[in-house]
């Protein structure tokens, strides 16, 4: 499987597109947001323009994972990304993340960019498995990720200490013939 090829994956609302250079300059207000930066990033963890501008003019060249842009399909503004990579060639398995800016939250964006990906990566790459895991206090991404047909697999217990407390990331995953019978017509 090669994930060179960059994919335009348009819904209702939103539209997944490559990203280029430029997208950088949204992308640093976006992953410095205090939300996004509580529930996507390990504390500690710094960026610095110059690396995000490296970072978001490199992803399509990558062969190993696709990074997509979520982007407003009436605006064009640039509200986050979604990412398959950690690609296990034997499983056929891709782990899923994703993240929005304040500006892409509480509009159904987050689901319809999970299950546009989700798609992609089932019926367009021939996965066998997407799977994610998620700390436990993000009750509105758990609720998004279940909603497009995630189960929850495990729980690794207190795996990380967040505002001096210990946190658990749960584990989920969605299968091909999962995915299969959720999105049939007959549903």
């Amino acid at each position: 499987m090669n994930f060179s090829v960059q994919p335009t994956l348009t819904g209702e609302k939103t539209v997944l597109r490559p990203f280029r250079e430029a997208d950088a300059e949204v992308m640093w207000e976006i992953v410095t947001d205090p939300e996004v930066m509580h529930f996507a990033f390990d504390p500690g963890t710094e960026f610095t323009r110059e690396r995000l501008r490296s970072w978001y003019g490199s992803r399509s060249e990558q062969s190993d994972r696709l990074d997509l842009a979520v982007t407003d399909r009436t605006t064009g503004e640039l509200l986050g990304e979604v990412v398959l990579c950690g690609w296990d060639p034997d499983a056929r398995c891709c782990t899923f993340r994703t993240l929005l800016g304040p500006r892409g939250r509480g509009r159904g964006i987050g689901t319809e960019a999970t299950r546009l990906i989700v798609g992609h990566g089932f019926e367009q790459l021939g996965l066998h498995r997407i799977q994610l895991g998620a700390y436990g206090f993000n009750h509105r991404a758990l609720h998004v990720y279940k909603k497009v047909g995630f189960l929850v697999e495990g729980v690794r217990r207190d795996v990380q200490v967040r505002d001096g407390e210990w946190v658990d990331e749960i584990l989920m995953a969605i299968l091909a013939h999962e995915w299969a019978a959720l999105s049939s017509p007959a549903r």
